[in-house]
């Protein structure tokens, strides 16, 4: 089953076990593909399976930063329900990969990039996001590819 599929099915079985926890976040990733779906429309191009996966990732994200807001200001229930919607979103998004996993995948994406330059590192971000959307954080892996080409 695909990804939206399974996303869909997830939303089934929420309402039929009536946790509306889980069926809120769920519901509020499918209307971030619908909203993203819609906006792809005036370009006539399909939304793939990694341009969902990078939406979730954005939304953990939004979700951790405001986690952390809430926890600087003493909301911690609304800190609680952040983390909790993350662990929802979190099961349709591939593992993570470890460090040593992430360190090998910017190896192999450098090597197959060509790269040898910082100006380069355009090219192994490419090389990376292709393989790797969902399974690593972008930020952190372009601090270690400057190190590496830097």
């Amino acid at each position: 089953m695909d990804l939206l599929g399974r996303i869909q099915a997830a939303q089934k079985e929420a309402m039929k076990a009536r946790d509306s926890a889980r069926l809120s976040t769920v519901r509020m990733i499918l209307a971030g593909v619908k909203d993203r779906e819609i906006a792809l429309r005036t370009t006539a191009q399909e939304m793939t399976e990694a341009e969902v996966l990078a939406l979730m990732g954005k939304m953990v994200k939004q979700r951790q930063e405001s986690a952390r807001v809430y926890d600087e200001g003493g909301r911690a229930e609304l800190a609680e329900k952040e983390r909790a919607e993350i662990v929802v979103i979190e099961e349709f998004l591939p593992r993570a990969l470890s460090q040593a996993e992430v360190e090998a995948a910017i190896a192999a994406a450098i090597a197959e990039a060509g790269a040898t330059s910082i100006r380069d590192m355009g090219k192994v971000m490419t090389v990376l996001k292709a393989r790797h959307t969902g399974q690593m954080d972008f930020g952190a892996a372009g601090a270690l590819i400057k190190a590496r080409l830097g």
